[in-house]
């Protein structure tokens, strides 16, 4: 049981004594300081005594309680303060407690910035930054290679969890995005199809959307705040907890031991959710078709009919980018940890937003390049 503090304070004419006892610890002094500073602030005499004399342990909180009462004894306005009884093994520690109080900081604030060195701090910031993205995926580039060149050195039994923790987990939520994307689809595509009396055309819309654009970028995007953020996390913690520092001092490449599995998983997964994807985005415009009026059967030959098979490749070869843009940009953003309590958030939110932009920048490449081919 800790010998938690105490104090007795008498006050005349003159003076205030506090007379504390027990371990100034710091726990013993947070349960002293307002009450001693209430029984202060209520004295009206000149001088303050703090009798020290039965404290059987003091340590830098003590002393900085020590030296906390002392100044909350002037602003109280008290003409003389003064300890007694101080043993010497404890003074050491009291006169570092009052020098560091009393030493002026003032100079160590650092100088306000101008407009133009700001925007200069930051210019220089975001070159460093995209410096680092670019080294690390080089590394991570390289490392694929050679593990294509020894597959045997994949670690393929990490490969799969990551696949089953981010492929077939993922499987709820983007069958229901999917489904409600393209049921809400056919719904507003209806409603001008049906001036014309074409609702049938309204499978059209859905099955080329779905395969060339809507269901590619919806699983990416879900996978990009899925599976990129947990990335982001599990690898900013090992940064933090210094366990990737001991894979290196092992000779293990933490590269080629992390990061490499989840960009192998995730290139072969995201096609396969982007493939169930497109399913479950045409069986919500079937949804819409059927309760039309139109069989079942009228709305599949319609997809057949006008979605070919190079429409279909096209968006899984996108797929095939999107899934090493989520795994890399999660992996180096956790890379990138730095340490503090909100380095990992911060790491995890960059990795989201950076895999969303690059997803929307390379589909925009991808959707040039298909213009001016023909697909």
């Amino acid at each position: 049981m800790t010998d938690l503090p105490k104090f007795n304070i008498s006050i005349n004419d003159s003076n205030a004594i506090i007379a504390i006892s027990g371990r100034l610890d710091s726990t013993g002094t947070a349960t002293l300081l307002q009450n001693v500073s209430q029984k202060i602030s209520r004295a009206t005499c000149e001088n303050l005594i703090i009798d020290l004399e039965d404290v059987s342990y003091l340590d830098t909180a003590g002393a900085t309680f020590i030296s906390h009462l002392k100044m909350f004894g002037k602003r109280q306005g008290f003409k003389d303060i003064s300890i007694i009884n101080l043993k010497s093994e404890f003074s050491t520690l009291v006169d570092l407690a009052k020098a560091l109080q009393q030493k002026d900081y003032s100079d160590q604030i650092p100088e306000a910035l101008s407009f133009v060195e700001k925007k200069g701090k930051s210019a220089s910031d975001v070159l460093i930054e995209t410096k680092e993205f670019i080294t690390y995926t080089g590394e991570i580039t390289w490392a694929l290679i050679q593990s294509l060149k020894h597959p045997t050195k994949i670690r393929w039994a990490d490969t799969l969890i990551v696949a089953e923790r981010a492929g077939v987990d993922a499987l709820p939520i983007v069958a229901l995005i999917s489904f409600i994307v393209g049921l809400v689809m056919a719904f507003q595509a209806a409603i001008p199809m049906r001036m014309f009396g074409a609702e049938l055309y309204v499978a059209n819309l859905i099955g080329i959307s779905m395969v060339r654009e809507l269901g590619p970028l919806m699983t990416a995007i879900v996978l990009a705040g899925r599976s990129s953020s947990a990335f982001a996390a599990e690898i900013g913690t090992m940064r933090i907890n210094e366990e990737i520092d001991a894979l290196t001092v092992m000779g293990i490449d933490p590269i080629r031991f992390l990061i490499v599995p989840r960009i192998i998983a995730s290139t072969f997964i995201t096609p396969l959710l982007t493939i169930f994807s497109n399913l479950l985005g045409m069986l919500g415009g079937a949804l819409v078709i059927t309760s039309m009026g139109y069989p079942i059967i009228s709305y599949y030959n319609q997809i057949a009919s006008f979605v070919k098979w190079n429409d279909f490749a096209g968006g899984l070869l996108k797929c095939f980018v999107f899934g090493i843009l989520i795994a890399a940009t999660g992996c180096i953003r956790g890379y990138q940890t730095q340490s503090g309590p909100s380095a990992v958030g911060i790491s995890t939110t960059r990795a989201v937003v950076t895999g969303i932009v690059l997803i929307a920048i390379f589909d925009g490449i991808f959707s040039i390049i298909y213009y001016y081919i023909g697909i």
